[in-house]
């Protein structure tokens, strides 16, 4: 009897150890799952979170090179704008200069045309001295203060008195040009130039040298185009 209890005893601590053993195994196994998993989840998400950021990251990034580069583009239209306007006020002033639509100022001469008993200016000896100052290089020119352009008509009216752009003038003629003086001046008083030819027709004719001649813009209405566009 006793050697069965012993037998009985050893057996079922045998059997308590297996068990023990198993249960302790079946915990450890467990828990090695659950953390394994639980790390397995946080670097899973933490790929996904710094997939995520890297994702808005470069979104961002492209969305503000974009925005450099339009703000460089609307710069870039700004001088670019700014360059054309120059160049067209530029091109505007050279323009009214040119046609005569602002008053001038300058070094060159003044003449003056005097009729006398002998012989009276015409029309023509005005247009031959028009022509004499611009092969000259007069850049502008008036008479009477009438400024000379392209479409300025100066006729005859009868054998009294002398249209200018519409409106009538008479002796004495008083014609400004702006240009390099010395020369405007040489070229009408070279020897039977413009001086010559006029004094030898009873005509009173006397040059002024100028440092300033002050030409006033063309006041007509001849430049306004009706057809032309």
């Amino acid at each position: 009897m006793k050697k069965g209890k012993v037998t009985m005893t050893i057996t079922l601590g045998i059997i308590c150890f297996v068990l023990v053993f198993i249960m302790f195994m079946q915990f450890k196994t467990v828990e090695q799952t659950d953390i394994t998993q639980i790390e397995t989840m946080r670097e899973t998400e933490l790929k996904d979170a710094l997939a995520d950021w890297k994702t808005k990251y470069q979104e961002t990034n492209e969305s503000l090179i974009q925005t450099r580069q339009k703000n460089e583009e609307y710069k870039q239209k700004d001088d670019s704008n700014q360059e054309a306007n120059e160049l067209l006020a530029k091109e505007v002033s050279q323009t009214n200069l040119m046609s005569g639509k602002v008053d001038v100022q300058g070094e060159g001469i003044i003449i003056t045309l005097t009729d006398t008993d002998e012989k009276s200016v015409a029309s023509l000896d005005l247009v031959n001295l028009v022509n004499e100052l611009v092969l000259a290089g007069a850049e502008a020119i008036s008479i009477n203060d009438n400024r000379v352009v392209n479409m300025t008509d100066i006729v005859d009216i009868g054998n009294q008195f002398i249209v200018i752009n519409s409106q009538r003038v008479s002796s004495p003629y008083i014609i400004k040009a702006i240009g390099e003086k010395m020369y405007l001046q040489s070229a009408l008083t070279i020897k039977s130039g413009f001086v010559d030819r006029i004094k030898a027709s009873g005509i009173n004719v006397n040059i002024d040298i100028k440092n300033n001649v002050k030409i006033l813009k063309y006041d007509g209405d001849k430049l306004k185009f009706k057809y032309v566009k």
